[in-house]
């Protein structure tokens, strides 16, 4: 068996198996840029509904540059990090200026945009040759090669192992085979590549992220859910979102340096509001 028998063996099981979202069916750099942001650290399944909203509201960069803050932040709520709707829209403008960036290179200059996203962008919308490595890459591929590659070892092995020619359908098995078989605890009875697989019990899963209830990033997110419907100072708040004000007035200043929100005499306004 030979590498070249894995890559068709993978690539056969995701043509048979691949999950039908809509963004694969798509080379739209809006489109792809718009799921790759919402889709961090947000399950998939709350990212579907808001991207088909999103792109039926603004199809096209210019459409959400024209957007106010306001308006793309209510069109983002449910999905937390607020600060990438933010830099969703500044990329946006900035694209609808001077045009898309066909690179790697070109698309991390764009607001929010890191590593992973301009990689999955510049594979999917422009046929760049270039592994997208996340989490299910780092899992996979650790299996395969026997030792838990991080770092320049996992950047290493993802171009080494990345079939020529093949790198969009590539990517998107990987994505599949990591979230449906190759899961951390993994069911190699169902792999279609478990001949290949070196050490299934090799791989050091992330830091699990703090619990959301009681969390900052639950106050920062009902705060600013409250402040879409108006204006309001920290006690108005505090009661609104039954959280203590010394906390509502922490998650404001922060928001307030992150510019999601501005003063507003003795209360607080989302920036852009009208």
């Amino acid at each position: 068996m030979t590498p070249d028998d894995r890559v068709g063996a993978l690539l056969a099981w995701y043509h048979h198996t691949a999950r039908p979202f809509p963004w694969r069916r798509t080379r739209d750099p809006w489109a792809l840029l718009v799921v790759e942001t919402m889709s961090q650290q947000t399950q998939i399944g709350r990212v579907l509904p808001k991207w088909e909203a999103w792109m039926e509201r603004y199809p096209t960069p210019a459409d959400c540059a024209g957007a106010s803050p306001e308006e793309v932040l209510e069109l983002w709520v449910g999905l937390g990090y607020n600060r990438r709707a933010i830099r969703l829209r500044a990329a946006s403008a900035m694209v609808a200026a001077d045009g898309w960036p066909t690179t790697v290179e070109g698309l991390r200059r764009l607001p929010g945009v890191g590593p992973y996203t301009a990689a999955a962008v510049a594979c999917q919308a422009f046929g760049v040759q270039v592994p997208t490595i996340d989490t299910n890459h780092r899992r996979i591929l650790s299996r395969w090669e026997g030792v838990a590659l991080s770092g320049d070892t996992l950047d290493d092995a993802s171009r080494r192992l990345l079939p020529t020619g093949l790198a969009e359908d590539w990517n998107q098995a990987l994505m599949d085979l990591g979230a449906t078989v190759c899961l951390p605890n993994p069911r190699c009875e169902e792999c279609p590549v478990s001949p290949w697989c070196a050490d299934p019990t090799v791989y050091e899963p992330p830091r699990p992220q703090g619990r959301f209830e009681g969390s900052t990033r639950q106050v920062r997110g009902e705060v600013l859910k409250a402040l879409l419907d108006g204006p309001a100072d920290v006690r108005a708040l505090a009661a609104t979102t039954g959280h203590d004000p010394r906390r509502v007035h922490e998650a404001v200043a922060a928001m307030g340096n992150e510019g999601l929100v501005q003063p507003d005499g003795e209360r607080w306004a989302v920036v852009g509001s009208r």
